[in-house]
């Protein structure tokens, strides 16, 4: 029983930082119907910054919330410069600029801080003593923290999209932008801080992916799997639903947990191949996830 709650308490960790990711994915798909292929590497370098300030002496508790700021900045940058300029062509070009901005930033992550690994400090206390025991597993106090985290990002989300104007500002750009903007809304400021938000959300992820996942290290992939596998947790939920995110980032979480911890057969690296087969899964049976809605196609 503790060795099946112990892996239950870390796939719920995993999930955790999946769901985060996941609903940056969201809020940026629900205001413009876009899947910002970018989103991990803007975590992964507000998150290099974060361990660059440290470095100097700065508590990470005292950087949380200017990085969140930077990662805000360059999502809204990167939309409003970006983004909108080739957003009237097609989705391929929007495609294109994404996957640029993939590879750029992760270039310029190794130019400016190198490839090797990084030890990145905690957030939460992480000592051999920090933890309680249910029913016999151990439970951490940085997955209680992480938890919780996440909670109050899903709960301010919801109340963002369901109890605001900007919120429903957001559902009727990505629905029709031109009849939204005939209603006097402002597209492009609506678009501008979708991207920040989900950038802002994104880096909060990765400040607090790193410390939890063995052995602690920060490198120049240490985004890219945790992207693949809140981009199948979103596509399983549905894109634009909050509710998805979270349902699919703890079944993304606590299912690859379960799989590594009793088909130790199949291998560790069978996780990445099966949220690609999830991916492909879902696009093919059910394009909409679980949550998700339809969207009548205007031609």
């Amino acid at each position: 029983m503790d060795i099946f709650l112990s892996r239950l308490f870390a796939g719920m960790t995993s999930g955790s930082i999946y769901v985060l990711i996941a609903l940056a994915l969201v809020v940026v798909f629900r205001s413009s119907t876009t899947i910002n292929f970018a989103q991990g590497e803007f975590a992964l370098f507000t998150t290099y910054v974060a361990w660059w300030l440290t470095e100097r002496g700065l508590n990470i508790w005292l950087v949380l919330l200017p990085v969140i700021a930077l990662g805000f900045i360059m999502g809204a940058l990167a939309e409003r410069f970006l983004i909108r300029p080739v957003r009237k062509r097609d989705e391929t070009a929007i495609l294109i600029v994404a996957l640029g901005l993939f590879t750029g930033l992760n270039g310029l992550d190794g130019w400016i801080w190198g490839s090797d690994e990084k030890v990145f400090p905690t957030m939460f206390p992480s000592g051999e003593d920090s933890y309680i025991l249910v029913f016999g597993a151990r439970l951490h106090y940085d997955s209680l923290f992480v938890w919780l985290f996440t909670i109050g990002v899903v709960v301010g989300l919801t109340l963002l999209f369901k109890k605001t104007s900007l919120g429903l500002e957001m559902r009727a750009v990505a629905t029709n932008p031109q009849s939204a903007s005939l209603c006097g809304i402002k597209v492009g400021r609506i678009l501008t801080i979708s991207w920040g938000l989900s950038a802002a959300i994104g880096s909060l992820a990765g400040v607090m992916l790193v410390p939890t996942i063995p052995p602690g290290q920060l490198n120049l992939s240490s985004m890219f799997h945790i992207l693949i596998f809140a981009s199948a947790a979103a596509l399983l939920g549905g894109l634009d639903s909050i509710k998805g995110a979270v349902v699919g980032g703890l079944i993304m979480g606590i299912g690859l947990a379960m799989i590594n911890g009793y088909a130790t057969f199949i291998g560790g690296s069978f996780s990445l191949t099966f949220a690609l087969i999830l991916i492909v899964a879902v696009l093919t049976v059910r394009p909409t996830g679980l949550f998700g809605t339809r969207r009548l196609e205007r031609v």
